[in-house]
């Protein structure tokens, strides 16, 4: 992929030409870890296609969802953690086959001070990504299960671009933070009132979910 066509009207040429310089393209298949906690952080995505879902590990060993990566989109995370020399506090996984590319940490901040664009692209990414976490937050605090439920399978439609959700009972439950029979039921009563189709290993929503 030509990243000097793809991001011609992101950024300046001179950016854009240290990107073609430093940056490496990387193709990882769907399932594939690309970043895992406590590794050491030593280069910043971007994401050119596919899909990149980004979790945290709680305390009892279960991986709470946090938000995901898509084309033309960074992770905040990862900026916070490779600029301050910190291990990763998140796990990121391919979703679908990614492509994607890497940029040498070494090289941020140098163009943090050289190139505004890129300046706004980190400060949008971090913006983006908190508004994320604060509609979490809010689902946690003060949504019931079945609310969240709802929200995670419309949010996991409108990134992947399918009304087929293809994860089982026992991952949407890890998603959640909750149980997978808790999850079984609800989506049982959302296919009763005629919001879902129920395959093996498949959730397909209908209409306006």
């Amino acid at each position: 992929m030509n990243i000097l066509e793809r991001f011609k009207d992101l950024f300046e040429p001179k950016l854009l030409a240290e990107l073609a310089a430093h940056g490496h393209i990387r193709r990882i298949p769907a399932g594939e870890s690309i970043l895992d906690f406590g590794q050491t952080v030593t280069f910043m995505p971007i994401v050119l296609s596919g899909l990149v879902k980004v979790s945290r590990a709680e305390e009892d060993g279960r991986e709470l969802f946090l938000y995901y990566i898509n084309p033309e989109e960074s992770c905040a995370m990862t900026f916070t953690c490779c600029m301050q020399g910190h291990p990763s506090e998140v796990r990121a996984v391919a979703e679908e086959d990614v492509e994607m590319v890497t940029i040498p940490i070494g090289v941020m901040d140098e163009w943090l001070m050289k190139y505004p664009t890129w300046k706004s692209f980190v400060m949008k990414t971090i913006r983006n990504r908190f508004n994320e976490l604060l509609k979490t937050i809010d689902l946690i605090a003060f949504q019931n299960l079945d609310q969240r439920l709802v929200v995670f399978l419309r949010e996991k439609a409108k990134a992947s671009g399918s009304s087929l959700v293809n994860l089982s009972h026992e991952q949407i439950a890890n998603e959640l933070a909750t149980a997978r029979v808790v999850v079984s039921r609800l989506l049982k009563k959302l296919e009763q009132d005629g919001k879902v189709l129920l395959f093996r290993n498949q959730v397909k929503l209908l209409g306006e979910l």
